[in-house]
């Protein structure tokens, strides 16, 4: 049963003809990938993708000009050039697609399918974060302008462990010859098959017509497709999204954290404000080290590490009283205690009264990239500690929302191995 009562419809997954790379028109397909567009840390990281070949999927998810109108119309330009000279083609039949992502430490699986869109009220599919209205805006101009939907989200689902279902179907898909395989600069090897026997699709869209999915990474670009399915208003591909779905009963993921740079304050400027109301330690580098004291210093209560000027600090015990004053009531308590809840509504609201505008607060999901970034520009890097999957599950359960950018789930999908066209459905 879903919160309101009703009976809760589960996951429809179907098919889609994938539109993906053609090799022989490509220098090789992990130069053309990219990690999904919040991830990649902007200039650098552009430069660098732009540059290792010029048909990167970057230049369709980060298109660069003056304007957001025009660099949306510069990505369904060059969409469209693209399908015109064959460096893109769409698949000949309706696939689910296996996904296979793999190092030396991990291996994640899933079906990366066209997902009917259904309402929060629904439980069908739970965030667990806010979104900024200004991403959501972002992104829907993007989608409207390509007519399609470019990387995957990530969602998870708890299976019950048996060889059987959806878990079925992938290992016996993955006993074949994939589509595609490639390894990319970080180390993951990549492949992809695809289901086009209708008996093999009808079995996986079975197990999963009982399952419920919790937003892993994308929650921006899900308030999205169900901001422009509503927009649309008549049936047609607008009421589906692009996904992959991972179980992670068979295939567990990492939980890491997502890190904040004070663009306008100084560290002096924020250990200063915390005299009083928390401690702060200095602790010893280099990063690595620092990191594991502020992992220590995790699992009594809420902490933060705070760089920027070439040193670390520590910044833990909060005063009982000023949280009892900043955060707010009527919560679960496992919300209250959170990390993110206690940086936004206490340090960045009340004590050093930064707002969370784009101007003044960036997301950054590699904790070097956030020192770096800090020490560079006399900005306040603030690295986190990762939420428990378990207690993300649990406030979502709840619907409860935690803050945004809360967690970094992965390893994640790499864009640009299969993307699906809005004019195809």
């Amino acid at each position: 049963m879903n919160p309101s009562g009703h009976e809760r419809q589960g996951l429809r997954l179907f098919p889609f003809r994938g539109l993906r790379y053609v090799p022989e028109r490509v220098g090789s397909l992990s130069a053309v990938t990219s990690p999904p567009y919040d991830v990649v840390v902007r200039p650098d990281g552009l430069d660098h993708l732009e540059s290792a070949d010029p048909h990167n999927i970057v230049r369709l998810i980060l298109p660069r000009a003056g304007s957001p109108a025009a660099r949306n119309a510069k990505a369904a330009r060059t969409l469209r050039d693209w399908l015109a000279e064959g460096v893109l083609a769409a698949d000949p039949e309706p696939a689910l697609y296996v996904y296979e992502q793999r190092d030396a430490d991990i291996l994640q699986r899933g079906l990366i399918g066209a997902l009917e869109l259904s309402p929060p009220s629904a439980g069908t599919v739970l965030p667990h974060e806010d979104v900024m209205d200004h991403v959501v805006a972002d992104r829907a101009e993007l989608m409207r302008a390509t007519a399609a939907h470019l990387e995957p989200l990530l969602l998870t689902y708890r299976g019950d462990g048996a060889r059987s279902g959806a878990t079925a179907v992938l290992e016996r898909v993955t006993a074949r010859p994939p589509l595609l395989s490639t390894t990319t600069e970080d180390g993951f090897s990549h492949r992809l098959w695809a289901i086009t026997d209708t008996a093999e699709q009808a079995e996986a869209q079975a197990d999963l017509a009982g399952r419920q999915a919790l937003i892993a990474d994308g929650h921006h670009r899900w308030a999205t497709y169900l901001r422009l399915q509503q927009e649309h208003g008549t049936p047609g591909p607008w009421d589906f999204g692009l996904v992959l779905l991972v179980d992670t009963a068979r295939y567990s993921l990492r939980v890491r954290a997502i890190h904040r740079l004070l663009r306008r304050l100084p560290v002096a400027g924020a250990v200063a404000a915390l005299d009083g109301l928390f401690r702060v330690r200095d602790v010893p580098g280099p990063l690595p080290r620092a990191l594991e004291a502020l992992a220590e210093a995790a699992g009594a209560g809420n902490a933060f590490l705070l760089a920027g000027d070439g040193a670390f600090r520590l910044v833990d015990r909060p005063d009982a009283g000023l949280l009892d004053r900043t955060v707010p009531a009527g919560r679960p308590a496992a919300w209250r205690a959170l990390d993110a809840t206690v940086l936004h509504s206490t340090l960045l609201d009340r004590v050093w009264g930064v707002p969370d505008a784009p101007e003044d607060v960036a997301y950054l999901h590699d904790a070097g990239a956030a020192v770096e970034h800090a020490e560079r520009t006399g900005a306040t890097a603030v690295l986190m500690h990762p939420v428990r999957e378990d207690v993300v599950r649990e406030l979502a359960g709840q619907g409860v929302m935690m803050p945004r950018k809360s967690t970094s789930f992965g390893p994640k999908p790499a864009s640009g191995l299969v993307l699906r066209s809005l004019t195809l459905g």
